[in-house]
């Protein structure tokens, strides 16, 4: 199923929905943070029909029905966000394709993102069960965890669009850094010509070897940009230190490189997430790491 207006070479993003006001929120948040460049945005519905093992002819019929009306509600609903966003984004150089697929969310992004050469993935946080104690929706977590080849932006719930003139970009200097790896974070900041300060959280005094010399790599990469560094010792958990860095220096979104091992893959483990009081009350830029 696809939906086309005048598709040129532009920016690839895609937006996973599941048609709760989260998920328009952040495709609105996200033709809002490029409205300034040509987009191309895929609007991604996927969709189950749990069928049992043992599938008899009665079975198998209840099966093709089910499938048939998930299918058609999936294109209608996505239709009706097509027409949507494109009334709202009139004035905008954006176009819309929708996908509809009956597959799982995580495996059905990362085909898109490869045979779509996608070069964002932005989604809400939070789906249409809208459970409040849920600081991260299933669907995220999941996608920040499986999802390696392309970037993500999470978006809070119901998050109202505002210019990232703050962006905060923590590191603990243990890695080497390529400027690809960061060239989501400096493409955003060059949008808006917006501020990076780079958040260093020690537990020692001074940088090591290692530390400096990939000091000095990221001060190289981040050059023609904006930055300023900040040196915050861990007094607590880092997540916790984090979110006072935001609130203090009042930071518009966040940014961190996804290592295998690393602190993005401790905050995302389901059973962690809700006692470590990690809060996404910003956008979270993820990025994978090429090692």
């Amino acid at each position: 199923m696809s939906y086309m207006i005048k598709l040129k070479i532009m920016k690839k993003i895609l937006v996973p929905t599941d048609f709760s006001n989260n998920a328009y929120s952040a495709l609105c948040y996200a033709t809002k943070l490029f409205k300034n460049e040509a987009c191309h945005f895929y609007i991604l519905n996927t969709f189950s029909v749990e069928t049992p093992v043992l599938t008899s002819r009665l079975n198998t019929s209840k099966g093709e029905k089910l499938y048939k009306e998930l299918s058609n509600e999936s294109r209608e609903k996505l239709t009706e966000t097509f027409h949507a966003i494109t009334r709202d984004t009139e004035d905008l150089n954006h176009t819309f394709e929708m996908i509809s697929v009956s597959k799982k969310l995580s495996e059905t992004i990362n085909k898109t993102v490869k045979s779509k050469s996608i070069d964002l993935v932005v989604m809400g946080t939070k789906g249409a069960s809208g459970a409040k104690e849920v600081l991260m929706g299933s669907n995220t977590v999941r996608a920040i965890q499986k999802i390696r080849g392309c970037s993500i932006l999470a978006i809070p719930d119901e998050f109202d669009f505002k210019i990232p003139q703050e962006i905060a970009f923590a590191t603990d200097l243990s890695r080497s850094k390529s400027k690809e790896e960061l060239k989501p974070l400096i493409d955003i900041a060059s949008l808006f010509d917006s501020k990076i300060r780079v958040v260093h959280i020690h537990e020692k005094e001074q940088l090591d070897e290692i530390q400096e010399r990939n000091f000095k790599q990221l001060k190289e990469h981040l050059k023609e940009v904006k930055y300023n560094m900040h040196w915050v010792s861990k007094f607590d958990q880092k997540s916790r230190v984090i979110n006072e860095f935001i609130d203090e220096m009042k930071i518009d979104m966040l940014s961190m490189l996804h290592y295998k091992h690393g602190f993005i893959e401790s905050i995302t483990r389901e059973a962690v997430i809700k006692k470590i009081g990690f809060r996404l009350t910003i956008p979270f830029l993820v990025m994978p790491a090429s090692s």
